[in-house]
């Protein structure tokens, strides 16, 4: 995704323009099946549920998905594919400011939060401030992307990074949001179509202020229909469903275990299609690979620690009615015996009248 679409805009295509092309295919892709398989069963979607996820798809979707498109146009695909790994991250950070998540600092596993942390912190400054020499390792496919041999100013790269940084802090208050949202509206394939649909009008606003030469919005046969398609047929259709998939079936830590790997393949893909690699970007991606794996690591141990204690609890709550049970049973045997006996009594007094 990262190399198509920076093919794409290094060929004049508008960021703005693709964010719109992107979650117009995704909604014609999405919204078949969706209305064929969820609509009938779907609960009826009231006007405040719908606002919600109008405002949702705007900050997450919309605002994230531009943050980045123009953040990748300042700087290299490598450099996108690194800051990814710092999504985790951010997301845990804005879970503890909206209190969905705590922070043990006495503990080892939120000491290991707190060292992933500061690990992806310095993985960021690598990334911003150090750009390095820029090399080709294969060159296999010579401009098969369209990659431009020269690479950005130093300020348009500092630039970059900070709007690829703000893009995933928004798409972290969108992942945290969308759990608690999707309670009100559970059908996963209508939730997402309802976003894209939304995204899909945001974007064409933000578009056509950015861009007001429809000329440029035209597509031919290039690049620029070869991100577009990709984009959102791909991207947004069929991974945004196969993470819903995986996360139902193995949890969302393992999607985010399997984050670093885009940096991996990315940083291969730049290498054969000749694009320059710094060692900034290198450096800072393994820094924050190695950040996001002290965080998941933390977080796996607090999962199993909060496990166990809710066990210890169900084991003490069934143990618990027992010993009332037999406090309960001898109180009432101890009552039997009493009435049975002033029972016995009054028979006896009653007699001899």
């Amino acid at each position: 995704m990262f190399l198509v679409s920076k093919a794409a805009f290094d060929g004049g295509l508008n960021p703005s323009v693709l964010v719109f092309y992107r979650q117009a295919f995704a909604t014609l892709i999405l919204a078949p099946p969706a209305l064929f398989l969820e609509w009938k069963h779907a609960p009826p979607l009231s006007l405040l549920t719908f606002c919600k996820i109008f405002v949702l798809a705007l900050i997450g979707i919309t605002t994230s998905l531009n943050l980045s498109g123009f953040g990748l146009l300042y700087t290299s695909a490598t450099l996108a594919a690194a800051t990814m790994n710092t999504l985790p991250v951010t997301t845990f950070f804005l879970a503890l400011l909206f209190r969905a998540e705590t922070l043990r600092i006495g503990s080892k596993s939120g000491k290991a939060k707190l060292l992933g942390i500061v690990i992806c912190t310095g993985g960021v400054a690598a990334l911003a401030l150090y750009e390095g020499p820029h090399f080709k390792v294969l060159c296999l496919f010579k401009h098969a992307l369209g990659q431009r041999e020269s690479h950005q100013s130093y300020r348009t790269w500092i630039k970059g990074c900070a709007l690829m940084l703000s893009s995933d802090f928004t798409w972290g208050y969108w992942l945290i949001f969308q759990a608690r949202l999707q309670k009100s509206y559970p059908p996963k394939l209508l939730f997402t179509a309802i976003q894209c649909a939304s995204g899909s009008i945001q974007s064409f606003a933000i578009a056509i202020t950015m861009e007001r030469d429809f000329n440029e919005w035209k597509l031919g046969w290039d690049m620029k229909l070869v991100a577009v398609v990709y984009c959102g047929v791909m991207v947004t259709g069929v991974s945004y469903y196969l993470q819903a998939w995986v996360v139902e079936k193995k949890g969302p830590v393992f999607v985010a275990l399997s984050t670093p790997l885009a940096f991996i393949f990315t940083t291969i893909c730049s290498a054969v299609s000749c694009d320059f690699i710094n060692i900034g970007s290198i450096l800072g991606g393994v820094l924050l690979a190695g950040g996001l794996y002290s965080v998941l690591w933390a977080k796996i141990k607090e999962e199993k620690m909060v496990k166990m204690e809710m066990e210890m609890e169900i084991d003490e709550k069934k143990s618990i009615p027992k010993v009332e049970d037999q406090d309960c049973s001898s109180e009432v045997k101890r009552v039997v015996t009493i009435v049975t006996h002033n029972q016995a009594n009054d028979d006896a007094t009653t007699t001899p009248a």
